[in-house]
Protein backbone atom coordinates (compact mmCIF):
# COMPACT_ATOMS: atom_id res chain seq x y z
CA UNK A 1 0.00 0.00 0.00
CA UNK A 2 1.25 3.62 -1.16
CA UNK A 3 2.73 5.21 2.65
CA UNK A 4 3.04 8.99 2.66
CA UNK A 5 6.11 10.23 4.80
CA UNK A 6 7.92 13.79 4.81
CA UNK A 7 11.99 14.24 4.53
CA UNK A 8 14.34 16.10 7.21
CA UNK A 9 17.12 17.83 6.44
CA UNK A 10 19.87 19.08 8.70
CA UNK A 11 23.59 21.16 7.70
CA UNK A 12 25.57 20.37 10.57
CA UNK A 13 28.94 21.48 11.28
CA UNK A 14 30.46 18.25 10.36
CA UNK A 15 27.90 16.82 8.20
CA UNK A 16 24.33 17.05 6.47
CA UNK A 17 22.07 14.52 7.56
CA UNK A 18 18.46 13.43 5.77
CA UNK A 19 15.85 10.97 7.51
CA UNK A 20 12.77 9.69 5.50
CA UNK A 21 9.81 9.86 7.72
CA UNK A 22 6.36 8.18 7.99
CA UNK A 23 3.45 10.08 9.05
CA UNK A 24 3.46 8.13 12.05
CA UNK A 25 7.05 8.99 13.11
CA UNK A 26 8.22 5.76 12.04
CA UNK A 27 12.05 6.63 11.00
CA UNK A 28 11.75 4.52 7.77
CA UNK A 29 15.22 5.22 6.06
CA UNK A 30 18.47 7.96 6.79
CA UNK A 31 21.43 9.38 5.47
CA UNK A 32 24.56 11.16 5.58
CA UNK A 33 27.01 13.47 3.81
CA UNK A 34 30.43 14.18 5.46
CA UNK A 35 32.28 17.15 4.98
CA UNK A 36 34.77 19.77 6.42
CA UNK A 37 34.76 23.48 7.36
CA UNK A 38 37.07 25.69 5.57
CA UNK A 39 39.60 27.37 8.15
CA UNK A 40 41.09 30.15 6.00
CA UNK A 41 42.70 31.86 8.92
CA UNK A 42 43.25 32.01 12.51
CA UNK A 43 40.00 31.63 14.70
CA UNK A 44 37.41 31.08 10.71
CA UNK A 45 35.34 28.80 10.04
CA UNK A 46 33.62 29.26 6.40
CA UNK A 47 31.93 26.78 4.02
CA UNK A 48 30.60 26.77 0.51
CA UNK A 49 26.69 27.29 0.19
CA UNK A 50 26.92 24.98 -3.02
CA UNK A 51 27.96 22.23 -0.58
CA UNK A 52 24.32 22.39 1.38
CA UNK A 53 22.65 22.17 -2.07
CA UNK A 54 24.44 19.83 -3.39
CA UNK A 55 24.07 17.63 0.02
CA UNK A 56 20.54 17.81 0.02
CA UNK A 57 19.98 17.02 -3.25
CA UNK A 58 21.69 14.09 -2.34
CA UNK A 59 20.54 13.13 0.42
CA UNK A 60 17.24 13.99 -0.89
CA UNK A 61 17.57 11.20 -3.94
CA UNK A 62 18.83 8.65 -1.26
CA UNK A 63 16.57 8.68 1.18
CA UNK A 64 13.76 8.06 -1.90
CA UNK A 65 15.60 5.76 -3.64
CA UNK A 66 14.19 2.13 -3.80
CA UNK A 67 15.33 -0.47 -1.14
CA UNK A 68 13.61 -2.77 1.15
CA UNK A 69 15.03 -2.35 4.80
CA UNK A 70 14.53 0.36 7.07
CA UNK A 71 17.30 1.62 9.06
CA UNK A 72 16.52 -0.62 11.69
CA UNK A 73 17.19 -3.88 9.01
CA UNK A 74 13.44 -4.56 9.02
CA UNK A 75 11.49 -4.82 6.06
CA UNK A 76 9.74 -1.59 4.39
CA UNK A 77 7.56 -3.05 2.23
CA UNK A 78 6.00 -0.51 0.19
CA UNK A 79 7.98 2.07 2.17
CA UNK A 80 11.13 1.73 0.62
CA UNK A 81 10.05 -0.24 -2.61
CA UNK A 82 8.47 3.05 -4.37
CA UNK A 83 5.30 3.40 -3.21
CA UNK A 84 6.56 6.23 -0.80
CA UNK A 85 5.29 9.60 -1.31
CA UNK A 86 6.95 12.39 0.14
CA UNK A 87 4.03 14.91 1.17
CA UNK A 88 6.33 17.87 2.83
CA UNK A 89 10.08 18.83 3.48
CA UNK A 90 11.51 20.09 6.51
CA UNK A 91 15.26 21.55 7.28
CA UNK A 92 17.56 23.60 9.55
CA UNK A 93 20.94 23.92 9.66
CA UNK A 94 24.32 25.29 12.09
CA UNK A 95 23.41 28.87 13.28
CA UNK A 96 24.11 31.72 13.15
CA UNK A 97 25.75 31.77 9.82
CA UNK A 98 26.46 34.59 7.65
CA UNK A 99 25.76 34.01 3.96
CA UNK A 100 25.71 37.21 1.63
CA UNK A 101 24.35 36.88 -1.83
CA UNK A 102 24.06 39.35 -4.22
CA UNK A 103 20.86 40.84 -5.72
CA UNK A 104 20.23 37.75 -8.08
CA UNK A 105 20.80 35.27 -4.89
CA UNK A 106 24.76 34.44 -5.82
CA UNK A 107 26.50 33.66 -3.00
CA UNK A 108 29.49 36.30 -2.65
CA UNK A 109 31.74 34.59 -0.64
CA UNK A 110 31.63 30.86 1.78
CA UNK A 111 29.27 31.35 4.56
CA UNK A 112 31.18 32.80 8.06
CA UNK A 113 29.59 29.90 10.56
CA UNK A 114 28.21 30.50 14.06
CA UNK A 115 30.35 30.91 17.38
CA UNK A 116 32.99 28.66 16.22
CA UNK A 117 34.19 31.33 14.12
CA UNK A 118 36.05 34.17 16.18
CA UNK A 119 37.30 36.54 13.45
CA UNK A 120 34.82 39.86 14.83
CA UNK A 121 36.44 40.36 18.33
CA UNK A 122 37.38 43.87 17.14
CA UNK A 123 34.02 44.20 15.97
CA UNK A 124 32.18 43.70 18.85
CA UNK A 125 33.88 45.92 20.55
CA UNK A 126 33.39 49.15 18.53
CA UNK A 127 29.59 47.75 17.97
CA UNK A 128 29.37 47.28 21.81
CA UNK A 129 31.18 50.71 22.39
CA UNK A 130 29.06 52.55 19.79
CA UNK A 131 25.59 50.74 21.17
CA UNK A 132 26.04 50.01 24.69
CA UNK A 133 26.78 46.70 26.51
CA UNK A 134 23.70 46.66 28.26
CA UNK A 135 21.13 48.74 25.81
CA UNK A 136 21.96 45.55 23.35
CA UNK A 137 21.60 43.27 26.11
CA UNK A 138 18.18 44.54 27.06
CA UNK A 139 16.75 44.65 23.68
CA UNK A 140 18.40 41.97 22.24
CA UNK A 141 18.53 39.28 24.86
CA UNK A 142 22.08 38.70 24.49
CA UNK A 143 25.54 40.19 24.87
CA UNK A 144 27.50 40.59 21.54
CA UNK A 145 29.75 37.77 21.06
CA UNK A 146 31.32 35.77 18.82
CA UNK A 147 27.94 33.81 18.01
CA UNK A 148 26.61 37.20 16.99
CA UNK A 149 25.65 37.37 13.51
CA UNK A 150 25.87 41.09 13.60
CA UNK A 151 29.39 41.43 14.00
CA UNK A 152 30.26 38.84 11.31
CA UNK A 153 28.48 40.99 8.33
CA UNK A 154 30.73 44.24 9.69
CA UNK A 155 33.74 42.19 9.62
CA UNK A 156 33.14 41.57 5.94
CA UNK A 157 31.89 45.39 5.22
CA UNK A 158 35.22 46.05 7.20
CA UNK A 159 38.12 43.81 5.57
CA UNK A 160 36.37 43.09 2.10
CA UNK A 161 34.33 46.34 1.15
CA UNK A 162 34.06 44.84 -2.28
CA UNK A 163 32.13 42.13 -1.47
CA UNK A 164 29.54 43.84 0.60
CA UNK A 165 29.34 46.49 -1.47
CA UNK A 166 27.69 43.64 -3.56
CA UNK A 167 25.83 42.61 -0.76
CA UNK A 168 22.07 42.72 -0.78
CA UNK A 169 21.07 39.72 1.06
CA UNK A 170 21.35 37.59 3.94
CA UNK A 171 21.04 33.74 4.38
CA UNK A 172 21.75 30.93 6.81
CA UNK A 173 22.16 27.26 5.92
CA UNK A 174 18.15 26.78 6.69
CA UNK A 175 17.01 29.74 4.65
CA UNK A 176 19.79 28.58 1.84
CA UNK A 177 17.74 25.68 1.21
CA UNK A 178 14.53 27.15 1.60
CA UNK A 179 15.35 30.00 -1.24
CA UNK A 180 16.52 26.82 -3.31
CA UNK A 181 14.20 24.49 -2.66
CA UNK A 182 10.67 27.38 -2.96
CA UNK A 183 12.50 30.35 -4.36
CA UNK A 184 11.44 32.31 -1.29
CA UNK A 185 12.84 34.45 1.05
CA UNK A 186 12.37 34.35 4.09
CA UNK A 187 13.94 33.38 7.89
CA UNK A 188 12.36 32.18 11.02
CA UNK A 189 12.40 34.26 14.63
CA UNK A 190 14.71 31.97 16.13
CA UNK A 191 17.83 32.30 13.79
CA UNK A 192 16.85 36.09 13.50
CA UNK A 193 16.92 36.40 17.46
CA UNK A 194 20.97 34.81 17.28
CA UNK A 195 21.51 37.86 14.82
CA UNK A 196 22.19 40.26 17.80
CA UNK A 197 21.96 43.65 17.51
CA UNK A 198 19.84 43.48 14.43
CA UNK A 199 17.22 42.16 15.97
CA UNK A 200 14.92 42.90 18.82
CA UNK A 201 13.41 40.35 21.08
CA UNK A 202 11.07 42.25 23.00
CA UNK A 203 9.44 43.48 19.59
CA UNK A 204 9.68 40.25 17.97
CA UNK A 205 11.05 42.01 14.52
CA UNK A 206 14.30 43.62 12.90
CA UNK A 207 15.11 46.28 15.12
CA UNK A 208 15.60 48.94 12.00
CA UNK A 209 17.83 51.59 13.37
CA UNK A 210 20.35 49.02 14.23
CA UNK A 211 20.03 47.16 11.26
CA UNK A 212 20.61 50.67 8.93
CA UNK A 213 23.89 50.71 10.80
CA UNK A 214 25.34 47.37 11.37
CA UNK A 215 23.83 46.14 8.01
CA UNK A 216 23.20 48.88 5.54
CA UNK A 217 22.30 47.90 2.23
CA UNK A 218 21.08 44.53 2.88
CA UNK A 219 17.39 43.55 2.83
CA UNK A 220 17.16 41.78 5.83
CA UNK A 221 14.35 38.76 5.17
CA UNK A 222 10.55 38.70 6.02
CA UNK A 223 10.28 36.42 9.36
CA UNK A 224 8.13 33.31 9.67
CA UNK A 225 8.22 31.02 12.63
CA UNK A 226 10.48 27.71 12.30
CA UNK A 227 6.93 25.46 11.75
CA UNK A 228 5.41 27.60 8.93
CA UNK A 229 5.40 26.94 5.43
CA UNK A 230 7.93 28.55 3.97
CA UNK A 231 6.22 27.80 0.30
CA UNK A 232 6.11 24.83 -2.53
CA UNK A 233 8.63 22.88 -4.23
CA UNK A 234 9.48 24.58 -7.48
CA UNK A 235 9.59 22.80 -10.68
CA UNK A 236 12.84 23.43 -10.89
CA UNK A 237 14.02 22.12 -7.51
CA UNK A 238 11.54 18.97 -8.30
CA UNK A 239 14.06 17.71 -11.22
CA UNK A 240 17.34 18.60 -8.93
CA UNK A 241 15.78 16.55 -5.74
CA UNK A 242 13.62 14.00 -7.25
CA UNK A 243 11.02 15.07 -4.71
CA UNK A 244 7.44 16.32 -6.20
CA UNK A 245 6.49 19.82 -7.10
CA UNK A 246 4.12 21.58 -5.30
CA UNK A 247 4.55 20.46 -1.66
CA UNK A 248 4.97 22.28 1.56
CA UNK A 249 8.26 23.50 2.77
CA UNK A 250 9.09 24.80 6.33
CA UNK A 251 10.24 27.86 7.18
CA UNK A 252 13.30 25.87 9.52
CA UNK A 253 15.13 26.91 12.01
CA UNK A 254 19.12 26.48 13.36
CA UNK A 255 19.61 23.22 14.41
CA UNK A 256 19.61 23.03 17.77
CA UNK A 257 16.21 24.29 18.25
CA UNK A 258 15.47 21.45 15.67
CA UNK A 259 17.04 19.07 18.07
CA UNK A 260 14.88 20.47 21.15
CA UNK A 261 11.84 19.80 19.21
CA UNK A 262 12.94 16.07 18.17
CA UNK A 263 12.55 14.99 21.27
CA UNK A 264 10.17 17.23 23.12
CA UNK A 265 12.24 19.67 25.26
CA UNK A 266 10.37 22.60 24.55
CA UNK A 267 7.91 23.05 27.89
CA UNK A 268 8.33 25.31 30.67
CA UNK A 269 11.50 24.11 32.98
CA UNK A 270 13.13 21.69 29.98
CA UNK A 271 16.42 21.90 29.24
CA UNK A 272 17.69 19.86 26.28
CA UNK A 273 21.48 18.50 26.09
CA UNK A 274 22.48 18.30 22.34
CA UNK A 275 25.59 16.00 22.07
CA UNK A 276 27.23 16.68 19.13
CA UNK A 277 30.07 18.49 17.64
CA UNK A 278 29.58 20.78 19.68
CA UNK A 279 27.72 20.61 23.36
CA UNK A 280 24.42 22.99 23.19
CA UNK A 281 21.76 24.13 25.89
CA UNK A 282 18.69 25.38 25.57
CA UNK A 283 16.52 25.74 28.55
CA UNK A 284 12.55 26.89 28.46
CA UNK A 285 11.59 30.10 30.57
CA UNK A 286 8.15 31.56 31.18
CA UNK A 287 9.57 35.61 30.55
CA UNK A 288 12.39 36.76 29.36
CA UNK A 289 15.76 36.31 30.96
CA UNK A 290 18.76 37.96 30.17
CA UNK A 291 22.84 37.08 31.17
CA UNK A 292 26.40 38.57 30.31
CA UNK A 293 27.03 34.79 30.08
CA UNK A 294 24.71 32.90 27.99
CA UNK A 295 22.22 33.88 24.97
CA UNK A 296 18.22 35.17 25.56
CA UNK A 297 16.21 34.35 22.29
CA UNK A 298 12.99 33.25 20.99
CA UNK A 299 12.14 30.03 20.85
CA UNK A 300 10.89 27.42 17.74
CA UNK A 301 7.78 27.67 18.59
CA UNK A 302 5.37 30.89 18.79
CA UNK A 303 5.17 32.47 22.58
CA UNK A 304 8.17 30.80 23.93
CA UNK A 305 11.45 32.32 25.11
CA UNK A 306 15.04 30.43 25.95
CA UNK A 307 18.12 31.26 27.57
CA UNK A 308 20.46 29.04 25.87
CA UNK A 309 24.16 28.10 26.24
CA UNK A 310 26.75 26.17 23.65
CA UNK A 311 30.50 25.09 24.18
CA UNK A 312 32.32 25.52 21.02
CA UNK A 313 33.50 22.20 21.63
CA UNK A 314 32.62 19.00 22.96
CA UNK A 315 32.08 16.11 19.89
CA UNK A 316 35.26 17.85 18.55
CA UNK A 317 37.91 17.06 21.31
CA UNK A 318 36.53 13.20 20.82
CA UNK A 319 37.29 13.64 17.31
CA UNK A 320 40.65 14.75 17.21
CA UNK A 321 41.79 12.37 19.78
CA UNK A 322 40.44 9.49 17.46
CA UNK A 323 41.95 11.19 14.60
CA UNK A 324 45.46 11.55 16.57
CA UNK A 325 45.03 8.07 17.48
CA UNK A 326 45.78 6.17 14.22
CA UNK A 327 44.30 3.17 15.06
CA UNK A 328 41.67 4.54 17.18
CA UNK A 329 37.69 4.56 16.90
CA UNK A 330 35.16 5.66 19.59
CA UNK A 331 33.78 2.67 20.19
CA UNK A 332 37.59 1.25 20.89
CA UNK A 333 38.36 4.47 22.83
CA UNK A 334 35.01 4.68 24.94
CA UNK A 335 35.59 1.22 25.69
CA UNK A 336 39.43 2.20 27.23
CA UNK A 337 37.88 5.62 28.67
CA UNK A 338 35.22 3.27 30.84
CA UNK A 339 38.09 1.11 31.81
CA UNK A 340 39.71 4.82 32.60
CA UNK A 341 37.30 5.00 35.27
CA UNK A 342 35.90 8.57 37.32
CA UNK A 343 39.05 11.35 37.57
CA UNK A 344 40.84 9.61 34.52
CA UNK A 345 43.85 8.61 36.64
CA UNK A 346 44.28 12.28 37.47
CA UNK A 347 44.30 13.81 34.21
CA UNK A 348 41.96 17.03 33.84
CA UNK A 349 40.91 19.07 30.77
CA UNK A 350 39.96 22.45 29.56
CA UNK A 351 37.81 21.35 26.24
CA UNK A 352 38.53 25.11 24.91
CA UNK A 353 40.01 23.71 21.78
CA UNK A 354 38.46 26.31 19.66
CA UNK A 355 37.88 29.25 22.33
CA UNK A 356 34.82 28.96 24.20
CA UNK A 357 31.27 30.28 23.79
CA UNK A 358 28.85 30.15 26.98
CA UNK A 359 29.51 31.09 30.12
CA UNK A 360 33.57 32.31 29.81
CA UNK A 361 32.60 33.84 26.17
CA UNK A 362 36.57 33.50 25.58
CA UNK A 363 37.63 33.36 22.07
CA UNK A 364 40.60 33.27 22.94
CA UNK A 365 41.06 30.75 25.67
CA UNK A 366 42.60 27.47 24.63
CA UNK A 367 42.86 23.40 25.28
CA UNK A 368 44.62 22.61 28.45
CA UNK A 369 45.35 19.04 29.66
CA UNK A 370 46.54 19.35 33.19
CA UNK A 371 47.90 16.57 35.35
CA UNK A 372 49.94 14.24 32.29
CA UNK A 373 52.55 11.71 33.16
CA UNK A 374 53.88 9.16 31.12
CA UNK A 375 52.09 6.50 32.54
CA UNK A 376 48.68 8.07 31.21
CA UNK A 377 47.01 6.53 27.82
CA UNK A 378 44.47 6.81 25.17
CA UNK A 379 41.95 5.55 27.51
CA UNK A 380 42.59 8.60 30.35
CA UNK A 381 42.73 11.34 27.95
CA UNK A 382 39.39 9.88 25.84
CA UNK A 383 37.94 9.80 29.45
CA UNK A 384 39.12 13.35 30.21
CA UNK A 385 38.07 14.55 27.47
CA UNK A 386 33.90 13.05 28.28
CA UNK A 387 34.52 14.48 31.66
CA UNK A 388 35.78 17.91 30.40
CA UNK A 389 32.36 18.24 28.68
CA UNK A 390 30.51 17.03 31.58
CA UNK A 391 32.10 19.69 33.82
CA UNK A 392 31.35 22.36 31.38
CA UNK A 393 27.50 21.58 31.48
CA UNK A 394 27.78 21.85 34.97
CA UNK A 395 29.02 25.44 34.75
CA UNK A 396 26.71 26.34 32.61
CA UNK A 397 23.50 24.91 34.21
CA UNK A 398 24.78 26.70 37.56
CA UNK A 399 25.55 30.16 35.52
CA UNK A 400 21.38 29.34 33.91
CA UNK A 401 20.03 29.31 37.34
CA UNK A 402 21.90 32.23 38.56
CA UNK A 403 20.16 34.29 35.78
CA UNK A 404 16.80 32.55 37.20
CA UNK A 405 16.26 29.73 35.08
CA UNK A 406 13.99 27.07 36.87
CA UNK A 407 15.53 23.55 35.34
CA UNK A 408 13.11 20.93 36.26
CA UNK A 409 13.44 18.10 33.64
CA UNK A 410 16.87 17.55 31.04
CA UNK A 411 16.32 16.20 27.61
CA UNK A 412 19.53 14.51 26.00
CA UNK A 413 19.91 14.40 22.28
CA UNK A 414 22.40 13.74 19.33
CA UNK A 415 24.59 11.09 18.46
CA UNK A 416 26.69 11.18 21.49
CA UNK A 417 23.84 9.83 23.35
CA UNK A 418 24.02 6.09 21.55
CA UNK A 419 27.03 5.44 23.89
CA UNK A 420 26.27 5.11 27.39
CA UNK A 421 29.42 6.52 28.57
CA UNK A 422 29.24 10.12 27.67
CA UNK A 423 25.85 10.30 29.30
CA UNK A 424 26.38 9.07 32.24
CA UNK A 425 29.50 10.85 32.81
CA UNK A 426 27.38 14.23 32.44
CA UNK A 427 24.82 12.81 35.21
CA UNK A 428 26.88 11.63 37.58
CA UNK A 429 29.10 15.07 37.09
CA UNK A 430 25.91 17.26 36.98
CA UNK A 431 23.68 15.41 39.63
CA UNK A 432 20.77 15.82 36.92
CA UNK A 433 18.46 12.37 35.48
CA UNK A 434 18.65 12.81 32.05
CA UNK A 435 15.61 11.51 29.50
CA UNK A 436 16.55 9.80 26.61
CA UNK A 437 13.71 9.26 23.73
CA UNK A 438 13.59 6.21 21.38
CA UNK A 439 15.03 8.02 18.51
CA UNK A 440 17.82 10.87 19.17
CA UNK A 441 18.96 11.18 15.52
CA UNK A 442 18.37 14.49 16.36
CA UNK A 443 17.43 17.72 14.01
CA UNK A 444 16.51 15.87 11.37
CA UNK A 445 13.70 14.44 13.07
CA UNK A 446 12.56 17.56 14.64
CA UNK A 447 12.61 18.79 11.26
CA UNK A 448 10.94 15.68 9.90
CA UNK A 449 7.82 16.74 12.76
CA UNK A 450 7.58 19.96 11.88
CA UNK A 451 6.92 18.88 7.77
CA UNK A 452 4.38 16.26 9.02
CA UNK A 453 2.66 19.26 11.07
CA UNK A 454 2.13 21.07 7.95
CA UNK A 455 0.06 18.29 6.66
CA UNK A 456 -1.24 16.86 9.92
CA UNK A 457 -1.68 16.38 13.35
CA UNK A 458 1.96 15.05 14.77
CA UNK A 459 2.70 14.69 17.91
CA UNK A 460 6.20 14.39 19.49
CA UNK A 461 4.85 12.28 22.31
CA UNK A 462 3.49 9.87 20.06
CA UNK A 463 6.07 9.76 16.97
CA UNK A 464 9.23 9.67 20.34
CA UNK A 465 8.33 8.58 23.88
CA UNK A 466 11.28 8.31 26.51
CA UNK A 467 12.94 5.17 26.13
CA UNK A 468 15.34 5.16 29.56
CA UNK A 469 16.34 7.95 31.70
CA UNK A 470 20.41 8.41 32.87
CA UNK A 471 20.48 8.94 36.64
CA UNK A 472 23.60 10.04 38.50
CA UNK A 473 25.91 7.89 40.63
CA UNK A 474 26.08 9.01 44.19
CA UNK A 475 29.46 6.96 44.96
CA UNK A 476 30.91 9.13 42.37
CA UNK A 477 29.71 12.61 43.63
CA UNK A 478 32.72 13.00 45.90
CA UNK A 479 35.45 12.52 43.17
CA UNK A 480 33.34 14.76 40.57
CA UNK A 481 33.03 17.72 42.93
CA UNK A 482 36.64 17.44 43.92
CA UNK A 483 37.62 17.91 40.06
CA UNK A 484 34.81 20.30 39.10
CA UNK A 485 36.51 22.25 42.23
CA UNK A 486 39.44 22.11 40.10
CA UNK A 487 38.36 22.63 36.80
CA UNK A 488 36.75 26.17 37.87
CA UNK A 489 40.29 27.38 38.81
CA UNK A 490 41.89 25.77 36.00
CA UNK A 491 40.80 28.70 33.53
CA UNK A 492 41.79 31.59 35.43
CA UNK A 493 44.99 29.75 36.91
CA UNK A 494 46.52 29.72 32.85
CA UNK A 495 44.27 32.27 31.32
CA UNK A 496 47.55 34.52 30.88
CA UNK A 497 49.27 32.03 29.19
CA UNK A 498 47.07 30.74 26.59
CA UNK A 499 45.92 34.45 25.50
CA UNK A 500 49.92 34.94 25.15
CA UNK A 501 49.96 31.63 22.93
CA UNK A 502 46.57 32.27 21.12
CA UNK A 503 48.17 35.51 20.16
CA UNK A 504 51.38 33.56 18.88
CA UNK A 505 49.14 31.54 16.79
CA UNK A 506 47.56 34.45 15.10
CA UNK A 507 50.76 36.41 14.20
Amino acid sequence: MPRNAVIGVDIGTSSSKGVLVGLDGTLIRSATREHTPARPGPGHFEMDAAVWWREFVELARELTAADDTTVDGTAAGDAASGDTTVVAVGVSGMGPCVLLADEHDTPLRPAVLYGVDTRSVHQIQRIEARLGAEEIIRRCGSALTTQAAGPKIAWIAEHEPEVYARARRLYMPSSWLVRKLTGHYVLDHHSASQCTPLYDTLAGEWYAPWAAEIAPGIELPPLRWPGEAAGALTAEAAEATGLPAGIPVTTGTIDAWAEALSVGAQHIGDLMLMYGTTMFLIHTVPKPLTSPSLWGTVGALPGTRNLAGGMATSGAVANWLRDLFADGDHAQLTALAAESGPGANGLLMLPYFSGERTPIMDPDARGVIAGLTLSHTRGDLYRAALEATGFGVRQNIEVIEAAGGDIRRVVAVGGGTQGSLWTQIVSDITGRPQELRTITIGAGYGDALLAAQLVGGASIEDWNPVRETVTPRAEHTGRYDELYALYRRLYPDTAATVHALAALQER
